[in-house]
């Protein structure tokens, strides 16, 4: 799967406005609800809610990668947010968050959801490129840090 075709402008949000996990998750399931690609906010955000009680979805290394399955989706819808001053994320290191990918799937064809999680931590082991998604000032910005990465690889 193409890392790069489901990061879409207006499914990016810079800065994120989010203090805490579950504000960030409701900020980037509201920019998935305006960009059209969810359309039952309230089961979506259950979904994910659900899934952050089994165990925070805080990986290390300032990244969050919230995810759960959706009844209502056909394959997989992703947004990223970029946080300025970092989210309380109960991450595994204890440290801040700073980049968010929230990804939401079908519910029974768990290959496209699985293949997306990896292909974030797959790119996150790039050299400078969370550096670089970080420092990203515009949607506009992130989507070339992450279009570059796919063109060299």
């Amino acid at each position: 799967m193409d890392l790069a075709s489901l990061i879409e402008k207006d499914t990016v949000k810079v800065p994120l406005e989010a203090l805490d996990k579950e504000e960030a998750i409701a900020e980037l399931v509201e920019v998935l609800v305006r960009a059209g690609k969810v359309n039952d906010r309230e089961a979506a955000l259950a979904a994910l809610y659900a899934r952050e009680e089994k165990g925070s979805t805080g990986i290390g290394g300032g990244v969050a990668i919230p995810h759960a399955k959706h009844a209502n989706l056909t394959g997989v819808v992703l947004a990223v947010g970029v946080s300025r001053d970092g989210i309380e994320f109960d991450a595994a290191d204890g440290e801040l968050v700073y980049l968010v990918f929230l990804v939401l799937a079908e519910v029974h064809n768990p290959g496209p959801n699985v293949e997306v999680l990896a292909d974030i931590g797959n790119l996150m082991q790039v050299p400078g490129v969370y550096e670089g998604m970080v420092a990203a000032q515009s949607a506009d910005e992130l989507i070339q840090v992450v279009e570059k990465v796919t063109v060299e690889q």
